[in-house]
């Protein structure tokens, strides 16, 4: 695996994986046939390694570069776009709370191809910011890890799976308050085990599964704090949504364009008067129309990582504020947009885009699937709250 160089090399790169997976990617989705041959070249890519600091031998590629390449990945195929998605938030999480010997050890596994998966989620009663995962400090000084994730994208496909957990001593009911750590577990380590049953309709390919941790031992030095990263200003929980919205503007763009494909292949309306239904001028109208919303939403894209590398190096309450609203207002759009182009490209191809053959529902399924990440809704109260008031938004790693 030879090691990405600059930034260019890496949208290079990505735009050359992506067209390798869009030539399977409606097979993989109907299917749903796991990505284990494409999870291995983005593996052996040096795409991995896109923000390790140039300390630790990476270029530490800015948000703007990454956001791009997940944008071009996720408009072939956005199952394989997501799969990452958790890899580069924790290596955040390592960037900004590791020691000195916890970067020089993953990170160097990061940069010759090694995967992260989360496990984070869990399913209720109680909110998405509560962990009833433990990790227990043991007398020798390392700790035991319980618990249950669910929707833990890429765990079947990870070296590593990064597992989010409260500090705990087992005499109390975890809250919301409770500190959190994320623990570096080895894929193979004993007590940890990997179900397939992720069956939703859209991002059939993610391998979003269930995680089972039974009183798995995880060293001292493969566990970093988690809950301090949030104790002042920072573009973590930005960085974290970027990347979603990135998700979804490729979904955009990817179905934008198969609406392109399916109408100048369509049959003109015998109304329009015209021999080919590109140039029916309803349908000019509308291709239009949705051009501007997806272009809009690309634009947003990048002005929102721009705002996330700004505040990263002229970091304040100020600039983590702006950046967030500035990825708040692109996911908004995103989702508007993937939603929209989903849908609307079969209006773009007429009925016969609506055969099962062509798969083509693949982009509203995973547009419907994704953008139920974070709803849109909260981005919508901060953003009108920051604008009428200057009121930041929380800090999580949600926003």
């Amino acid at each position: 695996m030879s090691p990405i160089a600059s930034p260019d090399e890496a949208l290079e790169v990505a735009a050359k994986l992506a067209a390798e997976f869009d030539a399977q990617a409606s097979a993989r989705d109907a299917d749903r046939r796991l990505p284990h041959d494409q999870v291995q070249a983005l593996k052996e890519s040096g795409l991995l390694a896109l923000t390790v600091p140039s300390d630790y031998g990476g270029i530490a590629a800015p948000a703007t570069v990454l956001a791009e390449v997940f944008r071009r990945i996720a408009h072939a195929d956005p199952s394989l776009a997501q799969i990452p998605h958790s890899h580069f938030v924790f290596l955040e999480a390592l960037r900004l709370q590791g020691s000195y010997t916890q970067k020089s050890y993953f990170y160097d596994r990061v940069r010759n191809g090694a995967l992260l998966a989360n496990a984070q989620s869990e399913r209720g009663p109680h909110t998405v910011d509560v962990d009833t995962t433990t990790l227990v400090r043991q007398p020798s000084g390392d700790y035991v890890l319980s618990g249950r994730k669910f929707y833990s994208t890429g765990a079947l496909f990870a070296d590593w799976i990064l597992v989010r957990a409260s500090l705990a001593d087992g005499s109390e009911v975890p809250t919301a308050q409770t500190p959190k750590a994320v623990a570096f577990v080895a894929r193979d380590a004993e007590g940890l085990s990997v179900v397939d049953d992720w069956d939703g309709m859209g991002q059939r390919t993610t391998a979003s599964g269930t995680v089972t941790l039974d009183d798995v031992a995880v060293p001292v030095e493969h566990v970093v704090p988690f809950s301090p990263i949030f104790a002042g200003p920072s573009v973590y929980g930005a960085r974290a949504q970027l990347l979603h919205s990135a998700i979804d503007v490729g979904i955009a763009t990817g179905a934008l364009a198969a609406g392109v494909r399916q109408a100048e292949r369509a049959r003109p309306h015998f109304e329009a008067g015209v021999a080919a239904a590109v140039d029916d001028p309803t349908l000019i109208t509308v291709a239009g129309e949705l051009a501007v919303t997806v272009r809009a939403a690309q634009a947003l894209l990048v002005e929102a990582a721009r705002a996330v590398d700004h505040a990263e190096a002229h970091l304040s309450d100020e600039t983590a504020a702006e950046a967030s609203i500035a990825v708040a207002a692109a996911k908004v759009a995103a989702v508007r947009a993937a939603l929209a182009a989903s849908n609307v490209l079969f209006e773009l191809g007429g009925t016969r885009s609506a055969s099962a053959s062509g798969n083509l529902s693949r982009y509203w399924r995973d547009a419907r699937t994704h953008t139920l990440h974070d709803p849109t809704r909260w981005k919508i109260q901060h953003i009108g709250r920051y604008t009428l008031t200057g009121t930041a938004p929380p800090r999580h790693g949600q926003i």
